[in-house]
């Protein structure tokens, strides 16, 4: 089921979301809906604040780039790279909006993955910043936080909150 999407403005984009267990209720429905709903937006990944839960859980992937589903469960980035890398970023939740973001190159995450199991991995590249991104939103940020603030991107996000 495609679930909607929260936009810019909305409280829970900045609230620092809490752990779930491995009984947290419909949690392989929910996966399921939200990879659903990523890919029907042609999005890479997606955070549960987006969806309006303040959990920490998120996903990514995409078939167009064959980027494989992966999912991450009460995530912790325990490493980033000094060396960083600029790249346009978009966010479902902002729609309308690319800018520039400088992020590390290279992060290690501590997570669960969807059979509550415990990994720890590097990834690096595009992998990584979609990684960093759908963190953030499970950290209460997002990655408008991380530029500067032009009138013109002040008035995008002005006219997102006021909708």
């Amino acid at each position: 089921m495609r679930l909607p999407i929260v936009i810019y403005g909305e409280q829970i984009l900045r609230t620092k979301c809490s752990d779930i267990d491995k009984d947290y209720p419909d949690l392989s429905d929910l996966i399921k809906d939200m990879t659903e709903t990523m890919f029907a937006s042609n999005g890479i990944g997606l955070a549960a604040p987006q969806i309006d839960l303040p959990i920490r859980l998120f996903i990514i992937g995409s078939n167009q780039i064959k980027m494989p589903v992966q999912v991450f469960i009460n995530p912790e980035i325990i490493s980033y790279s000094e060396e960083t890398c600029d790249m346009a970023e978009g966010c479902l939740s902002i729609p309308g909006l690319n800018e520039i973001v400088t992020r590390s190159e290279t992060i290690t995450i501590r997570y669960k993955n969807v059979n509550f199991e415990d990994v720890t991995e590097t990834y690096n590249g595009l992998y990584a910043r979609v990684i960093q991104h759908e963190y953030d939103h499970i950290e209460g940020k997002l990655y408008v936080d991380y530029i500067k603030q032009t009138e013109e991107i002040i008035s995008h996000l002005e006219k997102l909150k006021n909708k």
